[in-house]
């Protein structure tokens, strides 16, 4: 996942409005957004070579996403799956803090990740590149690429303001997608230098990543309504950018409360 926006309680109808782009290999099998079978409480796509995922929800309000952070030449060969810690965050029932917490006394053993966790009452955000606490978050609108959260990179400036306008336009669905398929390459002079080639990093500077091998996979919208109604929304491209697929599921959120 290269792309995340969220409005946390920042909108009078829609305390969780995502909207995402999961850039990725297009070699690398993955699964569309589903009811897990072995899970069947929690909604993801899933990675098919480690068994993770990128993004997700689980019927308790659970959520949680994940992007990697880009750092050239920093590769643990044997690091741990950092899908796991989507997926096993919203398969279990620790609360968001204690959460975090368990995977901070482990960062280390992870490449670069930037990590949203949260329930109905707070959301929070960990990096194991920048500060050792998490960040819990207050109300408002926040963007996070493949850098520290709201890293004022030129893409995701772009997409947090029509994120804002599209908030503006809810329920309507489509501007969201408008804003996360703009294919736009940033002008070398406002490119973020981020230790890949020129070449990648005007690729990269695009909200919907298109090359050869690699691009967006996945653009996906997530709503929850206050009374608990949460849907989710996934449009799947194949290499030349083109729609594949889309899925929808909808469903009433329950109140659980989490462990401690």
């Amino acid at each position: 996942m290269c792309l995340i926006l969220i409005a946390w309680q920042a909108h009078a109808d829609y305390p969780l409005v995502v909207a995402a782009n999961r850039d990725e290999f297009f070699a690398r099998p993955s699964a569309a957004a589903a009811f897990w079978p072995d899970a069947p409480r929690v909604l993801a796509g899933r990675d098919l070579e480690a068994g993770g995922t990128w993004l997700g929800v689980a019927r308790e309000r659970r959520f949680a996403a994940l992007t990697n952070y880009r750092e050239a030449g920093k590769t643990l060969t044997d690091g741990r799956s950092r899908g796991a810690l989507v997926a096993d965050f919203l398969t279990g029932d620790a609360s968001p803090a204690s959460y975090v917490a368990a995977v901070a006394r482990h960062a280390a053993d992870y490449n670069g990740f930037n990590l949203f966790v949260g329930d109905d009452r707070t959301l929070g955000c960990f990096s194991n590149r920048g500060a050792s606490q998490p960040r819990w978050l207050n109300p408002g609108i926040y963007g996070l690429s493949n850098h520290l959260l709201d890293t004022p990179w030129p893409k995701l400036a772009s997409a947090k303001a029509a994120f804002s306008a599209a908030l503006a336009g809810l329920p309507a669905e489509a501007p969201f997608f408008e804003l996360l398929a703009d294919r736009e390459i940033v002008a070398d002079s406002h490119l973020p230098e981020t230790g890949v080639p020129l070449e990648w990093e005007r690729i990269l500077s695009a909200v919907f990543v298109s090359s050869e091998n690699y691009g967006t996979r996945a653009s996906t919208l997530l709503f929850r309504r206050r009374d608990g109604q949460t849907t989710l929304i996934e449009r799947s491209f194949d290499a030349g950018g083109q729609t594949a697929g889309e899925v929808r599921k909808s469903f009433q959120s329950s109140l659980i409360s989490t462990g401690v």
